[in-house]
């Protein structure tokens, strides 16, 4: 019998069946984490400059409306800065940093649970060693001195294979945490660069770019008026 052959699993007894259910769950935890960070992760730097130059336009609404549309949590905090533009710095930081409070949360959402598994897995093998080579001393005592090899092999292949079990599914689980934990890192330091640009921004650039179209809009009128005075 071939160590790659599935049906030697049938040999694990009871705990094999807990091993295989929680490598389903790891499984469908770490497809469903990695599609919706991957989903949420969008090129922060682009997507800031984007907003800068609607901005740049004095489209305000446009560019709340871009955020709006944009999955992820770099957007939601950049369309909160956009939301109170208008207020002082501190105010506008605290409703970036709500913002941030809000949307952080989501990107850890069950990595706990993947990581519990890749650490309870060992001591789920373990236990099926401890119960396999139980089940070899059974046989060792209702088999006296007459003790077959084959009654004894039963309680050490359900050792065997739990504990190799238990691992094999251990090691990815902990690869698939750290990658997970990874992305989680990198969305984060998207969303601070994000919040403290676009609120840079909006403080100095946005703000000097209105008073000089306001200035410019007084500029123009007092010249109509005098226009209009020198000709009546």
């Amino acid at each position: 019998m071939e160590i790659t052959d599935l049906s030697i699993l049938t040999r694990g007894g009871p705990v094999i069946w807990v091993l295989m259910g929680l490598g389903a769950l790891a499984l469908v935890l770490f497809v469903e984490r990695l599609l919706y960070l991957h989903r949420g992760q969008i090129r922060s730097k682009d997507f800031v400059d984007g907003i800068k130059n609607i901005l740049a336009q004095r489209r305000m609404v446009e560019a709340v409306t871009v955020c709006e549309e944009a999955p992820g949590p770099v957007a939601a905090v950049v369309k909160a800065a956009l939301v109170h533009a208008g207020e002082d710095e501190a105010r506008m930081r605290y409703a970036v940093q709500d913002a941030a409070i809000v949307e952080l949360p989501a990107l850890e959402r069950r990595l706990g649970a993947l990581a519990a598994i890749a650490q309870v897995a060992p001591m789920v093998g373990l236990l099926g060693t401890v119960l396999g080579m139980a089940t070899t001393f059974r046989a060792f005592m209702e088999g006296g001195q007459y003790a077959t090899a084959q009654a004894l092999s039963i309680g050490m292949w359900q050792g065997l294979i739990t504990a190799g079990t238990a691992l094999a599914l251990a090691i990815p689980a902990h690869l698939g945490h750290h990658l997970l934990s990874g992305r989680v890192r990198a969305i984060v330091r998207d969303v601070e660069w994000a919040g403290n640009e676009i609120m840079r921004y909006l403080m100095t650039e946005y703000k000097e770019q209105r008073s000089a179209g306001g200035a410019t809009g007084n500029e123009n009128g007092v010249a109509t008026g005098v226009t209009g005075g020198v000709k009546q």
